[in-house]
């Protein structure tokens, strides 16, 4: 009979841990929590000091009827949840559910599930953390708080199935106030001078820098001309050169929101999908004959801290793999964020010997695309920094200046291993240019004028929904792929072309919460609640009074929203058409993804069919249809013929108005991480689109 019982939340990690435990220890899985508040109904009595009412999940009792079973013949209990609030939350409610001494050493917590972390967690077994526990407790009672008193009220005053909450109502706001400042854009004009220069036989790229020792902008045609009347003959003489040396330190390890953010950039995962992936890599993976290892340590984390052991071992690796000189030699402390918690290490391998290459054979091709993505981070974080050479120099013809800049890597350094993406530019590439010295002459090859006008700015991306929200303070590692996913789901905003665009549900709900409830969309005042749940987890603050105060004007806004909100009736307008099913009119509804179209005689006739977007391209295959926008059950958007299905063409690439001057067939624009790209579907015509 096994002496000891260990209840962890998901069954991988209790098989993993089992077998390191051996033969005195049964290990179990909680499957999550096993208590909550009620769904039916607030479950918080205000009065009594916010007193919560749990009861157990629906669907638990078995589990539950289990673990009592098997914790009557246990001589001791350790709960091992995760190493978090939410972990600590489920220890409690597990402790309560089992009549256990929640003050007795029975709490185990460890970043990673490997043999050692294991062994060592269990010689250091502690009481529940309350502190931790308030702290969840506190985020779910306000949670509950503001989405059961405001989501009846946009029932009643909107339509059934709506739903605010604290911190999605905020991701909502950026969106939108995004979306507003792209419509109040107003773009402006400015131009570039990019010349082609020769040394000799060497050919390099400067561009126009300004008059004389000033810098110059060029805002209209007008001063490009200025600077070309200016310019006389062919030949310029170079007036400066300005060579360094430049280090580059690699990225830090990863957190919870840069790896989502990476992820997003590298392997076009969405954050829900990261996080299923992460945890699965965590909890542990089949190796063969090692049996089950977790492979990365606890990826819920806002810390860059890496423990001195794991260190150590990346130096040795790097040392045997890459050589001595590829050493970081000043490990650099990274600065604590006001608003990091730091309470467990960055994200990393739990073996840095664990190559991607060797598990080939034991992982999906999305758990090594993410575990190489980890590994390779982790590595380069604890390489030497790469040291670039920079050159830079200046043209003159006449007092008009060209500036060329070039730079080559001289040590490629923790680049050896891995580069960290951005959003917007493409990496680092070498652009070496000729040997140039001062007083040199070199001749001008061809000069090039171009206008722009300035972009709005962009939509968010996943990847910059997250960094912006952590940067603002708003939710909490554990918050971020959730948030992303309700407000989805909610129909709220959609995502177009990766991007997020705000629906007209949306918008209509917004501005309902932004009169009534400024505070709920405060971007400042829900940092501040972020910042008192974690001072509630230190142990600062009394949950109740973060409540009490969050509440007692929360209760006078929604006292007016009850008499002053208006009811909005979203109605349906007519789509100038027939249903084809029973004649009756077609009329545009408002549904979670935003408007289609429906038969006016519903119930009776349920017929619906989504908003026809024609393109104004004629179907190259039956040469009869028109092509149109349509969307995937994923929501991805693709073209086809309207004739479908009597004609099945169909491209996931936007088609154009006009023919491929080279041999007349279709052109398409093809999405590149750069921009778009135009290219004929049959032969290699191909011309570059800003985008």
């Amino acid at each position: 009979m096994s002496e000891f019982l260990v209840i962890v939340e998901s069954p991988a990690k209790a098989k993993t841990i089992e077998r390191y435990l051996g033969k005195k220890y049964k290990v179990k899985a909680s499957m999550g929590h096993v208590r909550d508040l009620p769904k039916s109904q607030m479950g918080v009595d205000i009065e009594n000091q916010y007193e919560p009412k749990y009861i157990t999940i629906r669907g638990k009792g078995p589990v539950l009827k289990e673990l009592k079973t098997a914790a009557k013949k246990a001589k001791k209990i350790y709960l091992a949840a995760d190493p978090d609030r939410e972990g600590e939350a489920i220890a409690w409610h597990l402790a309560h559910s089992l009549n256990m001494d929640i003050s007795s050493d029975c709490r185990v917590v460890f970043n990673e599930i490997t043999k050692d972390a294991i062994k060592e967690s269990f010689k250091h077994p502690r009481p529940i953390n309350m502190d931790l526990v308030d702290s969840q407790q506190a985020r779910r009672l306000l949670d509950r708080l503001v989405g059961y008193n405001i989501s009846p009220l946009l029932w009643k005053k909107v339509k059934k199935g709506l739903s605010a909450g604290r911190v999605q109502s905020v991701a909502v706001r950026l969106i939108i106030d995004r979306e507003k400042e792209i419509k109040a854009f107003e773009p402006e004009e400015y131009w570039s001078i990019e010349g082609d220069f020769l040394k000799g036989k060497d050919s390099f790229e400067a561009s126009f820098y300004g008059i004389g020792t000033k810098r110059l902008e060029l805002k209209s045609k007008e001063d490009v001309e200025l600077v070309l009347s200016k310019m006389k003959g062919n030949k310029f003489k170079v007036t400066s050169v300005t060579k360094k040396e430049r280090k580059r330190n690699p990225a830090a390890p990863f957190t919870t929101s840069s790896l989502q953010q990476e992820a997003a950039r590298k392997l076009n995962f969405r954050a829900k999908k990261t996080m299923m992936i992460a945890q699965q890599l965590y909890e542990g993976i089949d190796l063969g004959k090692e049996g089950t290892v977790g492979l990365i340590t606890y990826m819920r984390t806002d810390s860059t801290r890496i423990s001195e052991v794991a260190q150590g071992e990346a130096s040795q690796f790097i040392e045997e793999a890459y050589g001595k000189n590829f050493l970081q030699v000043d490990k650099k402390k990274d600065k604590k964020k006001s608003n990091t918690q730091d309470a467990h290490e960055a994200i990393r391998p739990t073996s840095v010997a664990k190559e991607p290459a060797s598990l080939k054979e034991f992982l999906s091709r999305d758990q090594l695309r993410l575990y190489r993505l980890i590994w390779e981070r982790f590595v380069a974080s604890q390489m030497a920094p790469a040291v670039m050479d920079t050159m830079s120099v200046d043209l003159m013809n006449g007092d008009v200046i060209f500036r060329a800049t070039g730079s080559k890597v001289k040590f490629p350094g923790f680049m050896k291993v891995y580069v960290e993406g951005t959003d917007d530019q493409a990496e680092e590439k070498d652009k070496m240019l000729p040997d140039l010295n001062e007083g040199d002459e070199v001749n001008k090859k061809d000069i090039d004028p171009k206008q722009h006008f300035t972009q709005p700015p962009p939509r968010y991306t996943e990847a910059r929904l997250v960094k912006t929200l952590e940067e603002l303070g708003i939710g909490r590692p554990s918050t971020f792929a959730p948030t992303l996913d309700t407000i989805q789901k909610r129909g709220y905003v959609a995502l177009d072309n990766k991007r997020f665009i705000p629906t007209e549900l949306g918008e209509i709900v917004h501005e309902l919460i932004y009169e009534f409830f400024p505070d709920i969309l405060d971007v400042e005042f829900t940092a501040k609640m972020e910042k008192d749940l974690d001072y509630v987890e230190e142990g600062k603050v009394n949950w109740i009074e973060i409540i009490n105060n969050f509440y007692v004007d929360f209760e006078k806004h929604l006292e007016i929203a009850e008499k002053e909100m208006q009811e909005i009736e979203i109605k349906d307008e007519p789509a100038g058409e027939d249903c084809e099913q029973c004649g009756n009119p077609m009329v545009f509804k408002m549904g979670r993804y935003g408007k289609f179209m429906a038969c006016s005689n519903f119930p009776d006739c349920r017929n619906t069919k989504p908003i026809v977007k024609e393109i104004g391209v004629t179907c190259p295959k039956c040469k009869e249809g028109n092509i149109i926008e349509r969307k995937s059950k994923k929501r991805r958007i693709f073209y086809g013929c309207d004739r479908f299905p009597e004609c099945d063409f169909i491209s996931w690439d936007k088609p154009l108005p006009r023919s491929c001057p080279k041999c007349e067939n279709l052109l398409i624009e093809k999405k590149l991480k750069k921009g778009v790209q135009v290219q004929c579907i049959e032969c290699d015509y191909k011309e570059e689109k800003q985008g």
